[in-house]
């Protein structure tokens, strides 16, 4: 599952061409491994709004180094600017005033994080129109910093102010390398507070976590992500995946279950087990899914049904059983795997589009009903290098891999990353969001 272009491009005929011809040229992402900072460098904070001092104390916490004072020729890990004081279209200059000095003094795999207030909770028509801006802001200069760096934005309610912690662990570290020109919004939905994490290299520690469709794959990666930050995951697959989900399970200390999600009985049994082994469960991530790819015009609804039956059905029922029954604890996660095609689109792909598109809004229809500190949320991944998508013809896979800001595709664990953040107990402010997990697509999302 390497990527044989971006190997070629580091290589010195390979840097040649790339500079004689104009070709892409991926930076090889840095990516978290156990044990290293979050951070490996300074983090220069600006602007003038409610969080600036809360985001000083949070990168404290996380033994993040930060600095209000860019020194000349210092470099710099990454970039918090608090644009919540921004009240009117004019004063979105400050922005421009503070990160222009700065963008030639970033690393490389650099993060640029701006964090404004939800457009619907501001206080006036100015400020408003002023901080949807924000969005513009970010997505552009995501496309622009290249060398591997991202830049999201970061929407914080008024009286969320104390729950960006685990928010700024996530976007600010290695875990988000995959992960740009997104908005992340907190507190717009269920509560504004936050859990406190006391050990932030296992913030999952005594929770317990369903993965379906975990033997391989994506599925696999968040198995081992949830495992590493210290959950117990139940891992649920089909019967014909029995023995690498029981390998795997084995390995991580785990539980598993093997059952077809679309069974009628799958939603009961899968409570059964939960409540008779662990008496609740705390994070629950759908992410089993297939495909059945065939232009409208010559689908079969055999095709049609069973991809509507895995990938949203199942889902739906298996949440509501649970919630039903009450075994989702308090402070609980409901995670939801969409994807790029539910947002975009993809010729042949409409059963699969409906279905994810279907997952959002999964998302949008339990965010405002949920109580006691549950929260749902939802990742769509891009072009993910998996075994699935290595039989691609290579042409399609090379287009897949280079159309993004980061002209390379992600890797199955930077999907788990963002599924770990959703997941931690810091991060109950976070409900109601769909995050694109894509180097930042140029086109369609």
């Amino acid at each position: 599952m390497n990527d044989r272009y971006q190997s070629f491009t580091a290589s010195p005929i390979g840097k040649l061409f790339v500079k004689n011809l104009g070709l892409p040229s991926p930076v090889r992402l840095d990516r978290y491994s156990p044990g290293a900072p979050l951070v490996d460098g300074t983090v220069v904070v600006g602007g003038s709004g409610r969080l600036v001092d809360v985001v000083t104390t949070s990168l404290d916490d996380l033994g993040i180094a930060s600095t209000k004072a860019a020194g000349e020729g210092q470099k710099f890990k990454g970039v918090v600017f608090d644009a919540t004081g921004i009240t009117d279209a004019e004063g979105l200059v400050a922005v421009q005033q503070f990160l222009t000095p700065l963008l030639r003094s970033l690393t490389a795999c650099a993060r640029v994080l701006v964090l404004g207030t939800n457009p619907t909770q501001t206080g006036s028509l100015e400020e408003r129109v002023a901080q949807r801006a924000l969005e513009g802001i970010t997505r552009s200069l995501g496309k622009e910093v290249g060398r591997g760096s991202t830049v999201n934005l970061v929407y914080v309610a008024p009286g969320a102010e104390s729950t960006v912690e685990s928010t700024l662990a996530f976007f600010l570290s290695p875990k988000s390398a995959y992960v740009s020109g997104q908005v992340a919004r907190l507190g717009l939905t269920g509560t504004t507070e936050a859990a406190k994490v006391t050990d932030q290299t296992r913030p999952l520690e005594g929770k317990v976590a369903i993965v379906t469709g975990a033997s391989r794959g994506i599925g696999e990666q968040i198995a081992r992500v949830l495992h590493r930050d210290g959950a117990t995951v139940i891992g649920i697959d089909v019967p014909q995946a029995a023995s690498d989900l029981v390998t795997l399970m084995k390995e991580l200390d785990g539980d598993q279950l093997t059952l077809d999600i679309t069974g009628k009985d799958a939603p009961q049994r899968i409570a059964h087990h939960v409540k008779e082994k662990f008496g609740g469960v705390d994070i629950v991530v759908h992410n089993a899914g297939i495909t059945r790819d065939r232009k409208l015009a010559n689908m079969a609804e055999d095709r049609w049904s069973s991809v509507i039956a895995v990938n949203l059905v199942a889902p739906e029922r298996i949440t509501r059983e649970l919630l039903d029954q009450g075994l989702i604890n308090a402070n609980g996660r409901i995670i939801g795997v969409s994807s790029i095609a539910g947002i975009a689109g993809n010729v042949g792909q409409t059963n699969y589009a409906a279905s994810k598109a279907g997952v959002i809004g999964l998302v949008d229809a339990l965010a405002g009903e949920l109580k006691d500190g549950i929260t749902v949320n939802a990742v769509a991944p891009g072009f993910i290098i998996t075994q699935m998508t290595a039989a691609v013809p290579f042409a399609t896979r090379e287009v897949g891999q280079r159309m993004n800001a980061m002209a390379q595709g992600g890797l199955p664990v930077d999907v788990a990353e963002t599924i770990a953040w959703y997941a931690s107990p810091g991060s109950t402010a976070v409900s109601g969001n769909v995050v694109r997990v894509c180097g930042q697509m140029m086109l369609g999302a």
